[in-house]
C-alpha cells in the first residue's frame, strides 16, 4: 500500500501492520494505532477475529487496553469491508507485492476467495 494512503477493503485479509493503522485512523480509532503496531496486528489477524473465543476477545480487549465501545467499531467496521467484499463493490485487484504477470490468476482466486468468505459470513452472529 502506498505511505499515508488508506488501504482498499478488498484487500483486508493481506493488510500489513501500517495498513492496518492507516484503517485505524480513518474509522476514528487512530488512538490504538501503536497499540495495534506493537502486537503485530494485521489484516490476517484481524480476519480471524470472527473465529475468537470469550477468552480471546477478553485478551485482545486487555492487551490492547481498549475500550468496549470502541471494539464493539471494530467489529462493525471489520464486518463492513467484509460485506462490500462479499457485494462485489470493491474491486478485485492483484495485490501490491504480486508480479503483474499473475494479475488475471489473482482475480480468478480473489473472486473464488470473496464466494467461500459468503459461508464464513453467514456463520457470523
Amino acid at each position: 500500500m502506498s505511505k499515508g494512503r488508506p488501504p482498499e477493503p478488498i484487500d483486508f485479509f493481506i493488510w500489513s501492520v501500517e495498513d492496518v493503522g492507516l484503517w485505524l485512523e480513518e474509522i476514528s480509532l487512530g488512538s490504538y494505532r501503536q497499540v495495534f503496531r506493537e502486537n503485530g496486528v494485521n489484516g490476517e489477524y484481524l480476519e480471524g477475529m470472527s473465529m475468537f473465543t470469550t477468552e480471546q476477545i477478553l485478551r485482545f480487549i486487555r492487551r490492547c487496553h481498549m475500550k468496549w465501545g470502541d471494539f464493539i467499531t471494530l467489529c462493525k467496521e471489520l464486518r463492513r469491508i467484509k460485506v462490500a467484499c462479499l457485494k462485489g463493490e470493491q474491486k478485485v485487484r492483484r495485490p501490491w507485492w504480486a508480479p503483474s504477470c499473475l494479475s488475471a490468476v489473482f482475480v480468478k482466486v480473489a473472486k473464488r476467495n470473496r464466494q467461500s468468505r459468503v459461508v464464513s459470513l453467514k456463520l457470523e452472529p
